[in-house]
């Protein structure tokens, strides 16, 4: 004999094990998300950083989460377009870079700099006790950037450079690419560029004063001679491929992380950002025309 009851148990019992089977088959077809990060700093510095967050989204998605620190910024670009790297903390330029070339991958948060801030700058900075003031009195010396696929470490360096009527690879003695924003300082600590350019977001948060809270580099020892317009912050972006209930609680984990993990989430920018926000494609529409605008400048000096 069904009662009311009964029909309402059954309901919900039906709809508790229809439920079930879709929360799990993510978790059976993904037992472990790889999350990738843009090399800004050295490996042991990366893992400091994000280990305790990649464990808080472990036990957040219920698998686990795998940190992988990329060699350079290509390879973050190339393991999305592969399908080995699930989530990736991309610069602007890579992300951009990817887009342009046909990676299927959605950002879908932003890092937020102090004050409710969606940018950050691109900067050179030269020693202290040197003798230049501005780019220009750098004619003849060594330039050294970050990664071709950095925006503030790359792209922005050379579109400002533009502007100011400055062909980078006639106009230094050298260019170098150091591979991370942290060996571009070391590069300038040791003599072997005389600028070098990195990141910057205020004041008191920038990549030199990272380096210096490490114990790598004495902040003083080292001038701001230029600073980019604002650049838009960078993405979080996983690939489109993956099922929307993953990618839902993928996105739920970080945009709650501050409030779940605070001590994790602040690791990461040394309590300096604000909670993540909600991202999307659109917003590196200008990002992907710097990228257009760098490619052409390549090859009209190939040509």
């Amino acid at each position: 004999m069904f009662t009311r009851r009964t029909v309402l148990g059954v309901a919900a019992a039906a709809v508790a094990f229809a439920a079930t089977p879709a929360l799990a088959d993510w978790k059976a077809e993904y037992p472990e998300i790889t999350f990738a990060v843009v090399p800004a700093e050295n490996a042991s510095g990366v893992t400091e950083r994000y280990g305790p967050y990649v464990d808080y989204l472990s036990k957040e998605l219920g698998v686990k989460v795998t940190l992988r620190i990329a060699q350079d910024y290509a390879a973050v670009i190339e393991g999305q377009r592969s399908g080995e790297i699930h989530v990736a903390y991309y610069g602007p330029s890579a992300f951009a870079r990817a887009l342009m070339t046909g990676v299927e991958t959605e950002a879908f948060a932003m890092e937020v700099s102090k004050g409710g801030v969606k940018g950050y700058y691109a900067v050179f900075y030269v020693k202290a006790d040197s003798p230049y003031q501005k780019i220009e009195d750098l004619k003849g010396k060594n330039l050294g950037l970050v990664d071709p696929n950095s925006t503030s470490g790359n792209n922005v360096p050379r579109f400002e450079m533009d502007k100011m009527g400055i062909d980078p690879e006639t106009f230094f003695s050298k260019v170098v690419y150091a591979g991370s924003h942290e060996n571009a300082i070391t590069a300038l600590q040791q003599g072997t560029v005389d600028v070098a350019a990195n990141w910057w977001n205020a004041e008191d948060d920038s990549n030199l004063l990272r380096m210096a809270t490490k114990g790598m580099v004495k902040a003083e020892d080292y001038r701001l001679i230029y600073k980019s317009p604002m650049i838009v912050n960078s993405p979080i972006a996983y690939i489109s491929s993956l099922p929307d209930d993953m990618k839902a609680a993928i996105k739920a984990a970080f945009l709650e992380s501050h409030v779940k993990a605070k001590e994790a989430f602040d690791r990461i920018s040394d309590g300096k950002n604000e909670p993540w926000v909600e991202n999307n494609n659109s917003n590196y529409d200008t990002i992907i025309e710097l990228n257009t605008f760098v490619d052409a400048l390549k090859k009209k000096k190939a040509s």
